[in-house]
């Protein structure tokens, strides 16, 4: 057996149930190791995602860009970074949304912090 799974705050894990709850996003991440998928996505969002069968949960943080709604939504962090370049999302976007900034001030504080 084993043991439980730690609570990491502000952490989404992604085990079996998250897994199974990110299928369909996780596949159309996937797809999108084919230029003309990347192509298709990026004529119409929406149809695109439609054909996979995402979520409305899904679907709405694909329209906000929000990579954490994603990975809460089920999303893995391997196949969400194809989506996140498709979006034009960079590093610094991300380490933005996880701390609740800015992208200008998340820059700033890793300046400041020597980074």
């Amino acid at each position: 057996m084993l043991p439980p799974l730690r609570d990491i705050p502000g952490t989404t894990l992604f085990d079996g149930v998250q897994a199974m709850k990110g299928y369909a996003l996780n596949k159309m991440c996937y797809s999108f190791n084919s230029a003309a998928n990347r192509e298709e996505f990026k004529r119409d969002e929406d149809a695109y995602c439609a054909r996979y069968g995402l979520t409305a949960e899904q679907r709405d943080a694909v329209r906000r860009r929000n990579v954490l709604a994603l990975l809460a939504a089920g999303g893995n962090v391997y196949y969400l970074a194809k989506l996140a370049g498709i979006l034009g999302l960079d590093v610094q976007d991300l380490g933005a949304q996880q701390t609740g900034t800015t992208k200008e001030a998340f820059k700033a504080r890793l300046v400041a912090a020597g980074g």
